[in-house]
């Protein structure tokens, strides 16, 4: 993947697929980039290769997203309560750049939202 960069390699992976896809993920990471494991597609078990973590700085998080369950009665707690997000501005599609220069001011209030018609 890192062809893709140039030989650069990713800021950010969020991997999905667990130990079958979890070295081929790190290997696309720049020096020093994030790995975030929010899944386990490829089964529970398999060797992780420890000494690309190390040469490269490499950061890897373990994401929880909970169970069905949860998600359910998160998404019942939202309802009930009409919790909405604070949306600071949104930018027509053409206009993303600007949403990300926007974004990277740290000047905004809430979300910055790119729509998509």
């Amino acid at each position: 993947m890192r062809e893709a960069t140039g030989g650069a390699g990713v800021d950010r992976v969020m991997e999905v697929g667990g130990p079958g896809t979890f070295q081929k993920s790190l290997a696309s990471l720049r020096m020093g980039g994030r790995l975030s494991v929010i899944g386990i597609l490829t089964g529970f078990t398999g060797g992780v290769e420890i000494v690309p973590i190390l040469v490269g700085s490499l950061h890897v998080d373990g994401i929880y997203v909970g169970s069905r369950e949860m998600f359910e009665s998160m998404n019942r707690a939202v309802a009930r309560t009409k919790l909405a997000p604070v949306i600071d501005r949104v930018f027509p599609f053409a206009e993303a750049p600007a949403a990300y220069r926007h974004l990277r001011s740290g000047m905004h209030f809430g979300k910055v939202v790119v729509r998509v018609d």
